[in-house]
């Protein structure tokens, strides 16, 4: 299997200094910086890199998942919310809420949300991501059964 590359930068002190984060495919290339990660700023961060990819894999396993059930998904659209908090001496991610909407023809809400929380436990990002206290799911069908 592929191995991905991606890098970054720190240039300073954690309060003054800045960075960059540059994905190995070089579809992305962004600043960072204490003021981007810890309060609102521009510019991105850590996190918000970690809920694309966390959205991005849930939405293709979730697409997976159906398919392999006999359910071709037109559309799945995920939004993920990675949330970062002081813990003791440092900060940790205490929350990941992931929020899907999929239009599947021919499929019931209680279906769909029953392969999305398939999705969660078998999307290798949700895995890697066992740490996190909590990973929150809603799951919405917009078009299925007519």
């Amino acid at each position: 299997m592929a191995t991905r590359v991606s890098e970054a930068e720190w240039k300073g002190d954690l309060r003054a200094g800045s960075g960059s984060m540059k994905l190995g495919s070089g579809a992305f290339e962004g600043a960072y910086s204490f003021a981007s990660r810890f309060e609102e700023a521009p510019g991105t961060n850590p996190e918000e890199l970690i809920a694309a990819a966390h959205a991005g894999c849930f939405s293709m396993a979730l697409a997976g998942i159906l398919g392999s059930a006999g359910h071709a998904p037109e559309r799945i659209h995920t939004q993920a919310r990675v949330r970062l908090e002081k813990a003791g001496d440092g900060f940790q991610i205490t929350r990941i809420e992931l929020r899907t909407e999929g239009e599947v023809p021919g499929m019931d809400e209680a279906a769909f949300r029953q392969f999305a929380e398939q999705a969660k436990q078998d999307c290798p990002v949700s895995k890697a991501l066992a740490a996190v206290p909590e990973i929150m799911l809603e799951a919405r069908l917009l078009s299925g059964v007519a």
